[in-house]
């Protein structure tokens, strides 16, 4: 049958009379006084065959069947269509010769035909028509020799990872996660490569060895160089391995400060498919004790050996500020209640800070700052001035009106472990747009931070990470809710590697140090 059912048309033109004639099965008009099929119907019979895909029938009507059904079983081949229709269009009769002129469609696949003109040669040979056979019957620039092939970018690699391992590759209706590790992105980096550019294909005649003569027909760009995306595969395995072990909703980001790269962006399935790692915003707990430090350090206000009280409870005006469990120290240095996360100290001393000094310290960390990056969405997080001394106390142990994502604290972490400002990046030939910056701190402050982080691995809250090298961090527990229960976070890096770890309603740190044990000991 004729592709959608089309009728066949053919128009015959003999002493100025014009034939035409229609509908799935058409009556066959005889030769004059042959008794024999004439060119019109051949021409018609051929068509519907060849529309088939029954290459001996189509070839037993031409005179080099042998050829013919080779020829045609191969274009069947090389082009693989879903359907094929053939439409005959004016025949033109002789004595011994005829034309007739007919259009092919070749459907490749959904949204993809390929459809041209042609011309059939008709010779009556031993009282009989037949399609006088030449490579150009299937088409007129196919030559002896040569085949039909479809290019499309169907298993080429769309996306890459930073060391070249495919992440998404081409498939006809799109592409396809070449390994499923890279979620939550996924979604963004196939919106991203797909708006970028549209699936290309193209049908080419080769020579018998696959080499392209020449193309045929083309739309859109076959051959298209990957994007290369910053993620790096074995370190979105060892996120995802992380968050997997937790029993809580878990998030991670990791960043390499030396590049603003983003290695890995990971969920567990309990924290859901929504990218809430790059754009949630959390209250961030003592996390912000990072911010905070930095405020005091800056201020002149303390140094990293101020010695200052640590009691259980500390009121504060109309606020009393609790430390975790109401823990309580001898007076002790500042960079010791950093690594033990006095609240009571860090509430304290902010209270005495200009009520602009912690959101501009976290401004130098990255916290106010705003990125385009193309293909996802980030919030790193978001301070504000304090408008009474009860907000600002809040404010420095990383409550009240203080926000940040997972994303902004790994920043964060990035920044300290740079020593410079960091503009985030998920591609290596997308530029990130920066529409707020922002400025690090001295490099005195950064000194001393460092310094503070690592005493929390070495000796304060996070000493489950002692086992993982040269780790420095903070730990988090923010409160949410009614206060009944909190978050857990650790913020930190190793080496070029800064990371944030977010658990929902862990009510500790503690298992955020675990999942970044994990993480940790995965990298290698």
């Amino acid at each position: 049958m004729l592709a959608g059912g089309a009728a066949a048309v053919v128009a015959i033109v003999a002493a100025a009379v014009v034939v035409v004639w229609g509908g799935s099965s058409p009556e066959k008009p005889q030769a004059s006084g042959s008794g024999a099929a004439d060119s019109g119907t051949v021409a018609s019979e051929f068509l519907r065959a060849f529309a088939e895909g029954n290459a001996d029938a189509a070839a037993a009507l031409t005179d080099d069947p042998r050829a013919a059904s080779v020829l045609l079983a191969d274009a069947r081949r090389g082009l693989a269509p879903v359907s094929v229709s053939a439409r005959l269009g004016q025949v033109t009769p002789g004595a011994t010769r005829a034309t007739a002129a007919f259009q092919v469609g070749w459907t490749i696949a959904a949204g993809q035909v390929w459809s041209y003109d042609n011309t059939l040669d008709l010779v009556a040979a031993d009282g009989r028509w037949l399609v006088h056979w030449s490579p150009a019957v299937v088409h007129p620039k196919l030559r002896a020799g040569q085949q039909l092939a479809v290019r499309t970018r169907a298993g080429k690699v769309a996306v890459a990872d930073r060391n070249g391992r495919p992440v998404l590759t081409w498939q006809a209706a799109g592409t396809r996660a070449a390994e499923p590790g890279a979620a939550p992105l996924l979604p963004a980096l196939q919106r991203t490569v797909a708006e970028r550019s549209q699936g290309g294909w193209s049908v080419v005649s080769t020579d018998l060895e696959g080499v392209v003569q020449e193309t045929l027909f083309g739309q859109g760009d076959v051959e298209v160089p990957p994007l290369t995306t910053t993620l790096s595969l074995p370190a979105q395995a060892a996120a995802q391995r992380a968050v997997d072990s937790a029993a809580s909703p878990a998030m991670l980001v990791a960043i390499q400060p030396s590049t603003g790269d983003l290695l890995a962006v990971a969920q567990n399935a309990a924290a859901g498919t929504e990218p809430k790692a790059l754009n949630g915003l959390y209250a961030p707990g003592s996390t912000f004790k990072i911010a905070t430090a930095a405020a005091l350090l800056e201020s002149g206000t303390a140094t990293a050996d101020t010695v200052a009280d640590c009691p259980a409870t500390a009121r504060i005006g109309q606020r009393t500020i609790p430390n975790d469990d109401e823990f309580s120290f001898p007076p002790l240095p500042l960079h010791s209640a950093f690594a033990h996360s006095c609240n009571t100290t860090f509430a304290q001393l902010a209270s005495t800070l200009p009520a602009d000094a912690l959101a501009e310290a976290a401004s130098g960390f990255g916290l106010n700052a705003d990125f385009t990056i193309p293909g996802i969405t980030t919030e790193a997080g978001k301070v504000v001035p304090g408008t009474s001394g009860a907000e600002q106390v809040e404010s420095a142990i990383g409550q009240g009106t203080v926000q940040a994502s997972p994303f902004g604290l790994a920043l964060m972490a990035a920044t300290v472990a740079r020593g410079d400002e960091v503009t985030p990046r998920l591609w290596q030939e997308l530029e990130t747009v920066v529409n707020t910056g922002y400025r690090a701190p001295s490099r005195e402050v950064i000194a001393a931070l460092r310094t503070m982080m690592r005493e929390v691995v070495t000796g304060g809250t996070a000493t489950g990470l002692r086992g993982n090298g040269a780790v420095y961090g903070k730990t988090g527990t923010a409160q949410f809710g009614d206060g009944s229960r909190s978050n857990g976070w650790f913020a930190g890096y190793r080496d070029d590697v800064a990371f944030a770890v977010l658990l929902l309603g862990s009510d500790s740190s503690k298992p955020a140090v675990t999942v970044s044990s994990v993480f940790l000991g995965a990298l290698g």
